[in-house]
């Protein structure tokens, strides 16, 4: 299997003569003492690496091709095991037992180890080496909350039409990377992060404006959550309509009957600059439903959604009936053109209210979205791309490869189905690549390095099956493919993704081999979390996959005074747990959070 090397290879320069002799003296001794002996805490700690020419386009680089790093500034990595700033030490927990329940510091989530695919043995911790760590956001859900598209009505079918903290996802998702920034390297092991990764739904609506805002977050900007009128909100939450929590008036609307308070300057507040200070660490992207698709759910390019998305007409009410067959369609995947859902909007003309018309709000197509990553103005501490390329623009693709580090491989891959519906697949062409990317490592001169796929779509949410308009006659693949195709290669350590907002590991045994399903929770669900992934050599034939989660830096109590940034990101929190219809479940059981997952590898 890989050659065992420092996570810091690329950049061991840095290191003086001292250092080296230190190095030799310690040649015999675990990973933690030979790096405080080499003096590696001088390293920069974001390393993170591009492929060269092919990354993207289908094609894995050359073996034996050198690797690029991309690396910055950052806090010494502490070289040891912590808890500081991950739910390891705390996790936001509620304070009162009735209503609406404030938040506050609640117990920590320990760390469970799993042995379902191999047993772990004593002594590990005193030989591992680290081979590469990286944080996965997932699901963050950047939401532009006065989108004539929206379908808030729906929110007594589903809680997520209509969400009463969406309006802060901004702030608390840059929250989220100001989280990241303060983390002094990986929890269980203390080597350095390398990178960080989305695994989809990025946006919310596919419109442009939040893919702006998106990239800025990652890669830093001012960014001002606001669209259509520029003076003020025209959103559902000055409405009037009782459907909707109002919280700068005194309307007795549903959530206010259910404890939520009034915060006088809560929609001005939630409309002005966000300053994001972007990732110290170079991130890569990965496309969802949300991101592809209008709704997340109706098949794009339809010229009557683009039209009515940046128009001026918005429907914030529904019989309740009509709501219901509507949602029933799009859940049962009956509407994946949204044939339907375009009827209903017709039909609803007169009860639409009038909104200011912003083409912004205009759903981007694929290529705009790769052309966006690729814009020099958004490559933050790089990639440039993160992770798309030239050739993804020629070759109309969303999925590549790319170096974790230098024994791990990432694959993003593009799981949702341009035919609609929110569920995913793969269509043939990718997953042909998929399976040459995986032999190409394999075949790999000096040794195959191991391998961490990365989706938006869970294994058990890739049933949609429909054709994609673009490759008409191409079959698609589900989960029920994609699960053997990775288990036949030894190198796939964890297939990680998002997409069911429910934090869940599952191990996977098929005839050839076994790896781990790591799925995360959303950021704009409570308990709106990330995810740092570890994977270190035990030298005792296994290897562990560690996870641990982590909150925004948000603080977990609020300040109903206090509508700074700060403020507004920790009341995104504890709204998120108040929301009527919220699935307490979403966290998972212990076994889903914060793990060490064994693997029995070569």
């Amino acid at each position: 299997m890989p050659r065992i090397r420092s996570v810091a290879t690329a950049t061991a320069t840095a290191t003086t003569d001292a250092a080296s002799r230190a190095a030799s003296a310690v040649a015999g001794l675990d990973r933690r003492a030979f790096l405080a002996a080499a003096g590696a805490v001088t390293v920069s700690a974001g390393a993170g690496y591009a492929l060269g020419p092919g990354a993207g386009s289908g094609n894995a680089a050359p073996a034996g091709r050198a690797t690029v790093p991309h690396s910055r500034p950052a806090p010494a990595a502490p070289l040891m095991p912590y808890k500081n700033g991950t739910t390891l030490l705390t996790v936001a927990a509620p304070r009162g037992g009735h209503g609406y329940r404030r938040l506050g510091d609640g117990p920590a989530w320990r760390r469970v180890v799993r042995g379902d695919l191999a047993a772990a043995r004593a002594g590990r911790e005193n030989r591992r080496t680290a081979l590469a760590a990286f944080v996965q956001f997932t699901d963050l859900h950047l939401v532009d909350v006065q989108h004539p598209l929206r379908y808030e009505y729906l929110r007594a079918q589903t809680a997520s039409a209509w969400r009463p903290h969406e309006s802060l996802s901004v702030a608390g998702a840059v929250a989220l990377v100001e989280r990241v920034n303060a983390l002094r390297g990986a929890p269980a092991t203390g080597a350095p992060l390398h990178c960080v990764v989305t695994t989809g739904d990025n946006t919310d609506n596919n419109s442009r404006s939040e893919l702006d805002w998106f990239l800025k977050v990652m890669s830093g900007g001012r960014i001002t959550p606001n669209t259509g009128d520029p003076r003020h909100y025209e959103g559902v939450q000055s409405s009037g309509l009782k459907l909707y929590w109002h919280p700068d008036d005194a309307l007795r609307d549903a959530d206010k009957g259910l404890g939520f308070p009034r915060l006088h300057g809560f929609l001005d507040a939630a409309i002005s600059e966000v300053n994001s200070p972007g990732l110290g660490l170079p991130w890569y992207s990965t496309v969802g439903n949300h991101d592809a698709l209008p709704g997340g759910c109706w098949a794009p390019r339809d010229p009557y959604f683009t039209e009515f998305a940046t128009g001026g007409r918005k429907l914030m009410s529904l019989d309740e009936a009509r709501g219901a067959a509507l949602w029933k369609a799009v859940k049962k995947g009956r509407d994946p053109k949204g044939a339907h859902f375009k009827e209903l909007l017709k039909s609803e003309a007169r009860r639409m209210r009038p909104v200011t018309p912003d083409a912004s709000r205009a759903p981007f197509t694929p290529v705009e979205y790769l052309q966006a990553h690729l814009d020099p103005a958004h490559a933050g501490p790089g990639p440039v791309g993160h992770g798309y390329t030239q050739e993804n623009l020629a070759a109309a693709t969303q999925y590549y490869s790319f170096r974790i580090s230098d024994d791990v491989l990432g694959i993003s891959l593009d799981t949702t189905d341009p035919g609609g519906h929110y569920e995913g697949s793969l269509g043939t062409a990718q997953l042909r690549w998929l399976e040459r990317e995986l032999t190409a490592n394999e075949q790999r001169d000096g040794g195959p390095s191991y391998v961490v796929v990365l989706s938006h779509h869970t294994s058990r949410t890739m049933r949609n099956l429909r054709d994609d308009p673009a490759r008409p006659g191409e079959a698609r693949h589900g989960g029920d493919e994609i699960v053997p195709l990775l288990g036949r290669f030894p190198s796939v350590l964890a297939w990680v993704n998002g997409h069911s907002h429910k934090n869940a590991i599952t191990a996977h045994r098929t005839a050839h081999g076994s790896f781990w399903e790591v799925s995360t929770a959303s950021h704009i669900d409570f308990p709106q979390l990330a995810r740092v992934v570890e994977i270190s050599d035990n030298h005792d034939g296994t290897v562990s996959v560690f996870t641990t989660l982590i909150e925004s830096a948000a603080p977990h109590r609020t300040d109903f005074a206090d509508l700074s940034q700060t403020g507004l990101a920790a009341l995104y929190r504890e709204l998120s747990f108040n929301a009527p219809g919220a699935r307490p479940t979403l966290g998972g059981e212990p076994g889903d959070r914060n793990t060490e997952l064994i693997l029995k590898k070569g």
